[in-house]
């Protein structure tokens, strides 16, 4: 399953900015896997962080293998030694049970976050050990998705932001102004960002100083 959107969005986002409208039509139809699971799309995100895509790629594939379904269940009866074997920090894993822990026990109702705004299902999120603002932010959008999440936290999302409008700093003020600007459809907009900092758009380069 991918991310949820049409014509219906990258009509208003051409609309509103002819930057990325020409980045919309050189790059067309991006489709990006979600997880409609909350609880695994958590872990799943506990597990990524700070490593590389393939590293996750196979820690995930080994808890998989080794539990078949990523439950509440699952993760509350897993030992952290038996999670750590699988590839993650000693840490990662004791967030992952600390976390199904709290759903088991009612401290945390995953369902509820479900229903929640933006705004409020981050703060809920937040709450967990091992979930910050910008790992919130991406649950959002890949697996509750939400259609409005553009990241300032996410360093590839300032970094396509840079390539597309030549600026050489993407500060919080400029990115203010974007987000506004593409507003509801800023989930949207968060993957042409992310295919033109990827290279989809060879000419397309990066006006930030280069680090000495």
């Amino acid at each position: 399953m991918f991310f949820p959107y049409g014509e219906k969005e990258t009509a208003y986002l051409k609309a509103k900015d002819p930057k990325l409208a020409d980045v919309i039509d050189r790059v067309g139809h991006i489709e990006r896997a979600v997880d409609t699971d909350l609880f695994s799309a958590v872990v799943h995100h506990i597990v990524g962080q700070q490593i590389s895509t393939k590293a996750q790629r196979t820690i995930w594939r080994r808890m998989r293998e080794t539990f078949d379904e990523i439950t509440p269940a699952s993760m509350g009866d897993a030992d952290v030694h038996a999670l750590q074997t699988l590839g993650m920090t000693f840490r990662k894993a004791a967030y992952i049970k600390d976390f199904a822990e709290k759903v088991n026990s009612g401290a945390f109702d995953i369902d509820a976050v479900a229903r929640m705004p933006d705004r409020e299902a981050i703060e809920a999120l937040t709450v967990l050990k091992g979930i910050g603002v910008w790992t919130a932010e991406m649950i959002l959008l890949f697996c509750l998705q939400r259609p409005d999440i553009l990241s300032y936290g996410d360093l590839a999302i300032q970094r396509g932001m840079r390539m597309v409008y030549r600026h050489r700093r993407m500060d919080r003020a400029k990115f203010e102004r974007y987000r506004k600007r593409l507003s509801p459809c800023g989930s949207v907009a968060s993957l042409y960002f992310w295919a033109v900092a990827g290279g989809a758009i060879p000419e397309l380069t990066d006006p930030a100083p280069k680090k000495k």
